[in-house]
C-alpha cells in the first residue's frame, strides 16, 4: 500500500514543477505553504509549513492525499479535512530519513490516499 500514499494519482502534476511556496488546502480551509516537496519515484511528498495555525509546526502530506492541483492559483488541494491533518504525526527532519518515521507516516495517511 505505500506506493498508493507515496505517489501522485497524476505523474504530470509534478512534471518539471516547483511546488515550494503553493497553498494546500484541506477541507474546511488552508493548512499552510508548501516549504519542500520530494519527487522520488518511491516517496513523493511535501512539507507544508502550518505556521501559527499549529503552533508553527510541518506536517508531511504524502502524494497520495492530494486530490487536484492549480498552478496558476500556486494552489494543492487534499482529501483531508484541517483537523485530520492536525492530529498528523509532526514532521521531524531530524529523523525523517528514518523507515520507522516514514511508516509511522504512512499508517496514519494511508485511510486518506487515493479517497
Amino acid at each position: 500500500m505505500d506506493d498508493i500514499v507515496w505517489s501522485y494519482r497524476d505523474s504530470e502534476w509534478t512534471e518539471e514543477k516547483d511546488l515550494v511556496g503553493y497553498d494546500v488546502e484541506a477541507d474546511g480551509g488552508s493548512i499552510g505553504k508548501v516549504d519542500a516537496a520530494s519527487n522520488e519515484t518511491a516517496g513523493q511528498w511535501l512539507v507544508v509549513d502550518t505556521g501559527f495555525w499549529i503552533f508553527g509546526k510541518k506536517r508531511v502530506i504524502p502524494a497520495g492525499v492530494v486530490v487536484g492541483m492549480d498552478h496558476e492559483a500556486r494552489r494543492i488541494i487534499i482529501s483531508m479535512t484541517k483537523d485530520q491533518v492536525k492530529a498528523a504525526p509532526d514532521h521531524d527532519e531530524s529523523d525523517w530519513d528514518t523507515q520507522d518515521a516514514r511508516q509511522a507516516h504512512a499508517q496514519y495517511y494511508e485511510p486518506y490516499a487515493r479517497r
